[in-house]
């Protein structure tokens, strides 16, 4: 469940091990995360507990969920900011700061999160709303 090899990370991820996009992007950000400042966290994990954490299933499947060193908790597109920024992209990260870029992008991702499990194949009548 918990890929970090050392104390010194800068963000953990809490990720979704059964969506397909996300694995992709979770695969690339290990594969890019050569210092181990990512401690990444698979929430489709059998003995992944919510509560240890103080949260709901729904609330880690709504919307990504990060948490920084200090118990802090990020969400959204700010959990992609820090993940990129722990791998070295920090000056690309600054443009999704700008504030036209940063509306956008946050506005995708509520469509995204929104939408995933629809844009994975994994809705069914149990776990999507019709309508």
């Amino acid at each position: 469940m918990n890929g970090a090899r050392n104390d010194q990370w800068q963000v953990e991820v809490f990720y979704d091990g059964e969506c397909p996009l996300c694995l992709r992007e979770i695969k690339m950000l290990r594969w890019l995360d050569r210092k181990n400042r990512i401690r990444f966290t698979d929430i489709a994990d059998p003995s992944f507990a919510p509560a240890d954490f103080g949260k709901t299933t729904q609330v880690f499947m709504d919307e990504i969920q990060g948490r920084l060193p200090d118990g802090t908790w990020i969400v959204g597109v700010e959990v992609f900011r820090r993940l990129y920024t722990a791998v070295g992209f920090g000056p690309v990260v600054w443009l999704s700061r700008l504030p036209g870029v940063s509306h956008g992008l946050d506005f995708g991702y509520r469509v995204f999160a929104k939408h995933r499990l629809r844009l994975t194949g994994r809705c069914n009548a149990e776990i999507c709303e019709v309508g």
